[in-house]
């Protein structure tokens, strides 16, 4: 029991991360709709080099190269076929597109984070030290893929508070992955298919929605500058993995 309230505690401090959105309520409204483009960058760096160099290994590790790779790329297709449903409920507006892509990063966060609970719960399940290194690596790794997140609801069209209110909400969904976690720890290919349902999701967002984002840029110096953000998420992300 000790282990699990260690768990929860360190998934809930994590989840907190996600209120890092508070901090650009203070951004006027000019300046953050500069800034979109590099924090769009940014989520698409920390999302591709997440699944290439941490969801995918972990599960190839696992399942075998073959089975997280065929898993992937049904969760690719399945996201897109989950966008289309979007669109077609939820456009009204011209800007229709943008608010589907908007929901799908929630979804795909939100099994990212379910993840993140479950291997909270496990590392807990082994070692206490073992949870608290674990959850250190994960609250690094959230940093950037927190402002990146915030950027891309923003960009959805959500406002700045409902977006904040959002990204807290998904990281909740943590939480109910490290108790699923503590139940069922031992059913280790159940958390690997999940990576690499997860995996697939990543690079969907990023590959059909963020990364044209940025291509379609005209500004040079601005395409350098969101290059420069997509090296850096994805640098930091590769060092944690």
């Amino acid at each position: 029991m000790s282990n699990l309230l260690f768990a929860l505690l360190a998934t809930f401090l994590i989840s907190l991360i996600s209120l890092l959105g508070v901090f650009s309520l203070s951004i006027k409204h000019k300046l953050l709709h500069k800034i979109i483009i590099y924090l769009l960058a940014l989520a698409a760096g920390t999302l591709m080099a997440d699944a290439f160099f941490h969801l995918i290994p972990e599960s190839a590790e696992a399942l075998g190269i073959e089975t997280s790779l065929l898993v992937t790329f049904l969760a690719f297709f399945a996201f897109f076929i989950i966008e289309k449903i979007f669109q077609w409920r939820h456009c009204h507006k011209e800007n229709c597109h943008v608010h589907s892509f908007g929901y799908m990063n929630l979804l795909g966060d939100s099994i990212h984070n379910f993840i993140d609970g479950l291997i909270i719960a496990a590392s807990f399940t082994i070692d206490w030290r073992v949870g608290l290194s674990s959850s250190l690596a994960i609250a690094l790794h959230e940093l950037p893929q927190e402002f990146g997140d915030f950027g891309v609801l923003i960009h959805a069209g959500f406002s700045k508070k409902k977006a904040i209110l959002l990204n807290f909400a998904v990281a909740l969904v943590a939480i109910i992955g490290t108790i699923v976690g503590s139940f069922y720890s031992s059913v280790e290919s159940f958390n690997y298919y999940l990576l690499a349902i997860a995996a697939g999701g990543f690079i969907y967002i990023a590959t059909s929605d963020l990364l044209p984002e940025i291509r379609a840029e005209k500004n040079v110096v601005k395409l350098l500058l969101s290059l420069l953000s997509f090296s850096i998420g994805a640098g930091l992300i590769y060092f944690l993995a």
